[in-house]
């Protein structure tokens, strides 16, 4: 769960854009924040990554914090005790 552990460590204020294979396991838990792309589809991720190098600050808190809450809310710890 390397994308949890990136979502973990981006700073609140400048955050990152994570880019996720449509077939990662976490692209289901993290959509709501993460752009998502067919790996097998090239102009699909140059297009990925172009919104993401290009996305307003605004528009990346709102996904970090939507994929922070997530990330807070199912740790480790809150798996095993359920």
């Amino acid at each position: 769960l390397v994308s949890f552990e990136y979502v973990a460590c981006q700073p609140a204020r400048n955050p990152g854009v994570l880019i996720l294979s449509d077939f990662a396991g976490a692209a289901q838990c993290l959509r709501a924040g993460a752009l998502v792309v067919n790996p097998h589809d090239a102009q699909e991720i140059a297009n990925a990554i172009e919104a993401a190098v290009s996305m307003p600050l605004a528009e990346r808190c709102e996904r970090h914090a939507h994929m922070g809450a997530y990330v807070r809310r199912h740790t480790a710890q809150a798996w095993a005790e359920e």
